[in-house]
């Protein structure tokens, strides 16, 4: 076993990191640009010294689609705006540089239409905000104001729900989700952290719903269009958030960031898109808003890796005299704030870790965060190989897997951060059956028609095929028979009849017999490169269609 020796001086956490270069980002960037690469180049080449690493910073961060569609002018003007607004709003010194980049210098909150918001919503914003001097006052005030001064109503006869502001403006009519564009892009125009938040389901499924989430010295809610008073944290919703689940990855709550996270918002009007990263709020809104026992307060775990960034490792923590609890640390995909907690006695001391790294620590004040670094090399692979039942660690990749399967699973299964887990033996299992009938529903969906067809096409090659069933179908499913015609080397037609003479060549006691006729007329027609590729999806089809074994 590895040990780690932790030294901590005032909850400072010394950690590896990693410097980055302005020109091997800028290369990785331009590579990533496509036909767009000549306007990012001269945004790199003509970007104020001071805006330069807002600028590496958005080309990092924003998604492929705009790196390959956004202007230079586009890019630095945002930049412009938004860095005056946070140096000039009254708060500045209470909103630090991570996260102004993450929620005032962003252009978009989802997928909606681009465009130079900033100009006119700044300009309408701090009319409307006056002299407020605390973040909580300009957004309440901003609320409460912004819609009957730009014109516009909650409707569902919106045009479509991704509105951008200019397109809510124009029609007066917008759903939540352009609402809540709205508001977020008004203050973040006057310099107020703001961001996207929404669930794809409420938890009695009665449609989904979207608000906004305003930094002041942690984060609060509000509805858009909504107003509370001078409050925030107050909603018609806040019941039916509180009933939300990270249990079912469509009933969560999750707020935008612009953070790289393994997880993506669930934008309902666009199920397909998974190009906006997200963090899981739900427990912020479920968690129980009751006293804490006198004498007692709040400590919260997190686990970094070398690279400074949050890790989900099984862990125990436990008092000189109370009880050892196994936990389980937030990775990247929740928010940044929301840490796994302990309710402890003040004054008491702490030790807590896993088996390659422990703390004691003396627990002085609520909310007390404790930091332990553990570099990825010694991260052990816990693997329960018995049937007794799935580890912490086990159980948390599969839900991450389900949140992964919920958002369509289109990204890498590899390079998501639950990959890493080591399952047990009843999750692995669990893994593949959740995985298959992924599968298969997406095949279902997606390949019904060429089965109705009997023609595969993939690439430049199309294979038609015939197949008929004979005998009755066994329990466990039915045998699959694939038999290919001869030729090649030959005209069109004499292929095409060899083929239709392979369809009364056989008759198998069981089973479907199928006879797939060769993409092309040449002499290898079963031996080249499109081939394989074709069989498997035409027998991943039986599979589903015909119940193949």
């Amino acid at each position: 076993m590895h040990t780690f020796r932790l030294i901590t001086l005032n909850s400072l956490i010394l950690a590896v990191s990693v410097t980055v270069t302005w020109g091997q980002v800028a290369e990785t960037v331009l590579e990533r640009s496509g036909g767009n690469r000549l306007e990012i180049e001269r945004a790199i080449d003509t970007v104020q010294e001071a805006h330069r690493s807002d600028l590496m910073w958005l080309l990092e961060h924003m998604p492929v689609e705009d790196l390959q569609s956004l202007d230079a002018e586009f890019l630095l003007e945002n930049i412009r705006l938004a860095r005056d607004a946070w140096e000039s709003a009254p708060w500045h010194d209470q909103v630090d540089l991570d996260l102004y980049r993450d929620t005032i210098l962003p252009y978009a909150c989802v997928n909606e239409t681009r465009e130079r918001w900033r100009p006119g919503l700044r300009k309408t914003a701090s009319a409307l905000i006056g002299d407020s001097r605390t973040i909580t006052e300009a957004a309440t005030r901003l609320n409460g104001t912004l819609f009957p001064s730009v014109g516009v109503k909650y409707s569902t006869a919106r045009k479509k729900p991704d509105q951008n502001p200019s397109e809510s403006m124009e029609t007066g009519l917008a759903s939540c989700t352009g609402l809540t564009i709205l508001l977020v892009d008004a203050c973040r125009s006057v310099g107020i952290p703001a961001r996207f938040t929404g669930t794809a389901l409420w938890s009695d499924e009665s449609g989904n719903h979207s608000w906004a989430e305003i930094w002041d010295d942690g984060w609060h809610f509000t509805g858009a269009a909504e107003p509370t008073g001078d409050e925030l944290d107050k909603a018609w919703f806040t019941g039916r958030a509180s009933k939300a689940t990270r249990e079912d990855p469509r009933k969560a709550i999750y707020s935008v960031t612009w953070r790289k996270t393994p997880i993506h918002f669930p934008m309902v009007w666009r199920p397909q898109d998974r190009s906006i990263n997200a963090v899981d709020v739900t427990d912020r809104y479920t968690r129980s808003a009751d006293e804490l026992p006198e004498g007692s307060c709040r400590v919260r775990f997190r686990i970094l890796d070398e690279y400074g960034r949050r890790v989900a490792r099984e862990f125990t923590a436990s008092t000189d005299d109370g009880p050892r609890h196994v936990m389980q640390s937030r990775d990247e995909g929740f928010d940044a704030n929301d840490h796994v907690e302990l309710i402890v006695p003040v004054g008491s001391t702490i030790t807590w870790g896993t088996e390659d790294a422990r703390m004691t620590t003396e627990i002085t004040e609520d909310e007390q965060l404790l930091t332990i670094m553990i570099p990825t090399t010694l991260i052990k692979k816990d693997v329960d190989h018995q049937d007794s039942g799935s580890s912490e660690a086990s159980k948390a990749a599969i839900d991450g897997l389900r949140r992964w399967l919920a958002r369509g699973g289109k990204d890498d299964l590899e390079d998501q951060a639950f990959a890493t887990i080591p399952l047990t033996r009843s999750d692995d299992q669990k893994a593949r059956r959740m995985l298959w009938d992924a599968h298969r529903k997406t095949i279902r969906a997606e390949r019904r028609q060429e089965m109705k067809d009997l023609t595969i096409t993939l690439g430049e090659h199309t294979m038609p095929f015939w197949y008929t069933t004979y005998g009755s179908k066994p329990k466990e499913g039915r045998s699959l028979w694939i038999s290919m015609h001869g030729g090649g080397g030959a005209p069109e037609a004499l292929n095409t009849q060899q083929w239709n003479n392979q369809k009364r060549l056989y008759q198998p006691d069981e089973g479907v017999y199928l006879a797939p006729r060769a993409p092309t007329n040449t002499w290898n027609l079963w031996h080249q490169g499109h081939i394989d590729p074709m069989f498997d999806r035409l027998i991943e089809n039986l599979i589903v269609f015909e119940n193949v074994d």
